[in-house]
């Protein structure tokens, strides 16, 4: 290659490499923000259900919760996952290594 063909080269192999980064950053990104609201949620369902670990009442109201919220706002918001969200609130607010701030920037 010419020098100004290895300049263009360059210039196109430095876009495409940029492209791969800014991709695997907006994937981290969007990672770290579905557990921000994953983790959110539980604590919410948690406090719903009066911060009990083992809330008797805590299924019905899980329940009721997927109900609506898949009523007003689609998929994605089943009693499974509901719960899901719960349990990972209930093991990441329990770590010492994972402070909860960083859960919530």
């Amino acid at each position: 290659m010419n020098e100004l063909e290895e300049k263009y080269y360059s210039n196109i192999k430095e876009e495409l490499v940029q492209s791969v980064i800014d991709k695997k950053i907006d994937t981290y990104f969007t990672n770290r923000n579905k557990l921000s609201h994953y983790y959110n949620v539980g604590k919410m369902i948690m406090e719903a259900q009066g911060g009990e670990e083992r809330a008797e009442y805590g299924n019905g109201l899980i329940k009721k919760f997927s109900e609506r919220l898949t009523r007003e706002l689609g998929k994605g918001f089943s009693i499974q996952n509901l719960k899901n969200m719960r349990r990972f609130y209930l093991i990441f607010s329990k770590r010492q290594a994972l402070p909860v701030q960083f859960m919530s920037w």
